[in-house]
């Protein structure tokens, strides 16, 4: 009997970094203004609230055994992938670098014009995950602090 399963619903519900010091990088993110949630959770792992996706954090060797993935070498370079903190201006884009980095973040492109009209910059966490802070023409930050994309 070949039974057609219904597609199920896409979504991106959390994003799970590995990180080299779970107390190190927990800070960093209270730091930020994370929400952290489940903090029963201790060390072993934790959550936080993004105002959308969630944002879980798990020690970097776990996280590869886990996923049955070696855990060295652990890249230096571009790992393929980037988190983003979509800002409503170009003002907040700079007031959210010069936080990230006061906070211990690692500044790896100023904040600039791009040649699609918007503006960016990117800052690296303790583990060297690279976020961009960026105002992007038709990606509006809702009052709900969710990114509401054009049709």
């Amino acid at each position: 009997m070949n039974t057609k399963l219904p597609a199920p619903i896409p979504r991106l519900t959390m994003i799970t970094l590995g990180v080299s010091h779970m107390r190190a990088s927990i800070a960093f993110y209270e730091a930020l203004g994370f929400k952290r949630r489940l903090a029963a959770s201790g060390e072993a792992v934790a959550f936080f609230e993004t105002g959308g996706t969630a944002l879980g954090l798990f020690p970097w060797d776990q996280l590869a055994q886990d996923v049955t993935l070696p855990q060295d070498p652990r890249p230096r370079g571009f790992r393929g992938m980037t988190l983003a903190w979509n800002c409503s201006t170009a003002e907040e884009v700079d007031a959210v670098l010069d936080f990230a980095i006061s906070k211990g973040a690692s500044l790896l492109k100023p904040a600039h014009k791009t040649d699609y009209g918007g503006y960016s910059g990117y800052f690296a966490d303790p583990d060297n995950h690279p976020w961009e802070v960026v105002v992007a023409p038709g990606i509006e930050v809702g009052d709900d602090q969710r990114v509401h994309l054009p049709d």
